[in-house]
């Protein structure tokens, strides 16, 4: 049996939203450029006809795997949850020891991160290490890059 994927109810309609776009438009749009592609002539040379089959695949592809991931879905819900321990759906804020800053995270399900956005999985070193521990506490990440050690200084339950 396949693990549970935790996602915040943001992050269960994105993926929602995902999985309808690409069955009602994207879908239709491939198709459309594949009859296209076919007049084009001799389908053996004709790379606009690969392009579309290929990107028909892909879309494909990703319809299978967003399907399966929303059985395996367990929407998180802060509504029960305290502010007083990490979890997935909380914000918090760190003091990082090794550059003396202040950083924020926000720890989501693995499908949901976007480091760019400071939404960390609750799978990544970082997140999986602040999980279950309380402001105040001191956590050591082991990562790829090495060992970071963090102050816990806040946690905020995310919408």
């Amino acid at each position: 049996m396949s693990q549970p994927i935790f996602l915040t109810r943001e992050g269960l309609t994105k993926l929602e939203e995902e999985l309808h776009y690409l069955k009602a438009t994207k879908r239709g749009e491939v198709a459309e450029r594949i009859k296209e592609a076919r007049g084009f002539g001799d389908l053996s040379e004709n790379s606009e006809y690969d392009a579309a089959c290929e990107e028909s695949a892909m879309v494909e592809a990703r319809i299978r795997t967003l399907e399966e991931q929303l059985k395996l879905v367990q929407v998180v819900d802060n509504s029960e949850m305290k502010n007083d321990l990490v979890h997935i759906g909380s914000t918090v804020r760190l003091l990082d020891y090794e550059f003396d800053e202040e950083v924020e995270y926000s720890i989501v399900g693995m499908t949901e991160s976007n480091p760019a956005e400071n939404k960390i999985s609750d799978q990544s070193p970082v997140g999986k290490t602040l999980l279950g521990h309380r402001v105040g506490d001191t956590v050591v990440v082991s990562a790829p890059g090495g060992e970071y050690t963090y102050k816990i200084l806040a946690i905020v339950l995310s919408e």
